[in-house]
């Protein structure tokens, strides 16, 4: 999730895309740079870390003159984050420079070709391809130039370009990923997000995909695929204070989802150091942990499943029993617990009433307990004898989206842990599991590249009155919170079972055209469910299913799909949920609905 700006017109270009970029920051801290285009040569800036660096090397854009550029601010998916995979990217002879967010999903092919033909590539980035094509097919014709380069890419993209033969004009480019004009006097911009556009102006055009812009001070021009002029419309920006917190989305939720890969950074980042996870911080001694030989862990709503998550994990990793109640449920009752147990409870405001229930119950027991909290100095956090806090920052929307994944990678986080303090897992095993942890918002971000195509199957699917989530093992788990966030938020009735229990009367529900989604990212029950996904289609069941992105055996099977990137498959669970949450809400969306107020639903239910 990076985020591109750009810019012309009358004034120095280098300081307004920095105050631009520091809009666009969430998206991507990894690296930064600006490329502006004066006298007819280009002159880049390139920083690793914040955007402070940059602002710093540049001293705030005085340092780079010219009325003309891009910008960029890098969340790193092809290569570390470095000076030379930094975005501007050049072509070798210096004439073009491009910025870019999404996937060029066949940039291997095309690395390929281009090294075949000569050209020498400087960063390990799948953007970089994009400038050589440039100079490949460059003929002085910038439209004819840009329209051969961008038939040749697949994926999602949005493009900034700039070139020194075409002094004051820009190119952007717009498939599958967020673009927007903003139309000034003598000025305009162009910008992966609204909040980088709204101090210069409010008058903004959105492309859509397969359409590219030539930018002057003069104006703009836009052409569709083929290269036709077309008229767009000029939209006004009318932002309340709290649309303006939204930064450009149309709700909460989807902001709050495209902010996972962030969130997760923040969740694992800081509690890995020197490639060993250190959660010193938690307030339970090693000592403490050593003892324990049962573990029950309890919540309510979302973070109920991500302990649901948390109980695969952790007997797998620590091969311990783990026991995962309702808090609602285990408040009322008398569960066997002794000075060998830890009760785990999780909470995305850590106020939740029937959990500080079960946690003071706990106490009273003198049992040890641990808190997986978002909300520093609640109320959970405070009884709890130690806090492991998900980092997730404000999550707005009431339906749980980074809340939740976070839950599951702070739990599976200290699981791994435990698991290596109580010599359950070998050296080896323990630095793959910490090396995915450590990609886990590389991987997430994947995710949300990987599956442009959840928007349309919504609208496929949207009308359903009833369907169903089927998996098995750790699917299952995932199929929970998958099903709660569709139907808390679109009203569809869903329910998720065990594909396993689909014989014993579930089957009886499946009806011709039924949907039922199928998860299947599991390896070792992969083919367990694929027998459950030929039994409901054969009683006329539409199957959409979800897998690991290598695997197509399941593309005959079913009717649509949906796919992950490959992970260790305890941790599956975090990225494996994006999809869900990212179907959820564009179903919830053709239905009309109030998707970041549901009826009925409060973000913290703190009465019982």
């Amino acid at each position: 999730m990076c985020g591109i700006v750009g810019f012309t017109g009358v004034e120095q270009a280098a300081p307004i895309l920095l105050r631009n970029l520091q809009k666009l920051e969430y998206r991507g801290y990894d690296s930064a740079g600006i490329a502006v285009e004066c006298d007819g040569k280009i002159v880049s800036a390139r920083a690793v870390g914040k955007l402070v660096n940059l602002i710093e090397q540049t001293e705030d854009g005085k340092t780079i003159t010219g009325t003309c550029g891009i910008g960029h601010t890098r969340w790193a998916t092809h290569g570390s984050p470095s000076e030379n995979n930094a975005h501007p990217h050049m072509s070798n002879n210096n004439k073009f420079a491009v910025v870019h967010n999404g996937i060029i999903e066949n940039y291997i092919a095309l690395r390929a070709e281009l090294t075949e033909l000569g050209y020498q590539f400087q960063s390990e980035t799948d953007t970089e391809v994009v400038a050589h094509l440039l100079e490949y097919y460059d003929n002085g014709d910038m439209k004819a130039t840009v329209m051969k380069t961008v038939s040749r890419l697949q994926g999602s993209y949005a493009l900034g370009i700039v070139c020194s033969d075409h002094p004051g004009e820009l190119y952007a480019v717009k498939n599958q990923s967020p673009l927007i004009l903003g139309v000034g006097i003598n000025e305009f911009f162009f910008s992966s997000d609204v909040t980088a556009l709204i101090t210069h102006t409010r008058n903004v055009i959105y492309l859509d995909d397969g359409e590219f812009a030539h930018i002057t001070k003069e104006g703009i021009q836009i052409y569709d695929e083929f290269g036709k002029e077309i008229q767009k419309k000029i939209s006004r920006i009318d932002w309340s204070l709290e649309d303006a917190e939204k930064g450009g989305y149309d709700h909460f939720m989807l902001k709050e989802i495209m902010e996972q890969p962030k969130a997760l950074k923040s969740a694992v980042e800081p509690r890995i150091i020197n490639n060993v996870i250190n959660l010193s911080e938690m307030g339970l001694s090693d000592d403490d942990l050593k003892k324990i030989d049962n573990i029950i862990i309890t919540a309510c709503g979302s973070a109920y499943h991500a302990g649901v998550v948390g109980g695969y994990v952790i007997e797998d990793l620590c091969h311990i029993p783990v026991r995962v109640e309702v808090a609602s449920e285990l408040r009322y009752r008398n569960p066997p617990m002794n000075e060998r147990s830890l009760l785990v409870v999780i909470s995305q405001s850590g106020e939740t009433a029937d959990t500080i229930a079960a946690l003071k119950l706990a106490k009273e027991s003198g049992i040890k307990t641990l808190a997986i909290v978002n909300v520093v100095d609640s109320t959970i956090s405070k009884l709890a004898d130690g806090v492991l806090y998900t980092n997730a920052g404000p999550e707005i929307a009431v339906a749980t989206t980074k809340g939740y994944t976070t839950q599951v990678a702070v739990i599976s986080l200290f699981a791994v842990y435990l698991s290596k303090l109580t010599g359950k897992i070998s050296d080896e095993y323990y630095s793959e599991l910490v090396a995915d942890i450590k990609s886990l918002p590389e991987r997430c971000q994947r995710v949300i590249d990987l599956n442009t195509k959840v928007e349309k199957l919504a609208k496929q699917y949207y009308n359903n009155q009833s369907l169903f989530f089927i998996g098995r093992n750790i699917d299952y788990a995932v199929s929970l919170e998958a099903s709660l966030k569709l139907k808390e938020i679109s009203y569809i009735h869903s329910e998720a079972y065990a594909a396993g229990e689909l014989k014993h009367g579930t089957i009886a529900l499946i009806e011709p055209n039924r949907l039922v989604i199928a998860l299947a990212c599991y390896e070792k029950t992969f083919d367990k469910t694929m027998s459950n996904i030929k039994e409901v289609k054969a009683r006329g069941a539409k199957v959409l299913g979800v897998a690991q992105e290598d695997n197509k055996r399941i593309i005959s099977e079913v009717d649509s799909t949906l796919f992950i990137p490959q992970i260790t498959p305890i941790l599956m669970p975090i990225i494996e949920t994006v999809p869900m949450q990212l179907f959820a809400y564009y179903v919830a969306r053709e239905n009309g609905c109030d998707i970041d107020k549901p009826k009925n639903l409060a973000k913290s239910v703190t009465v019982e």
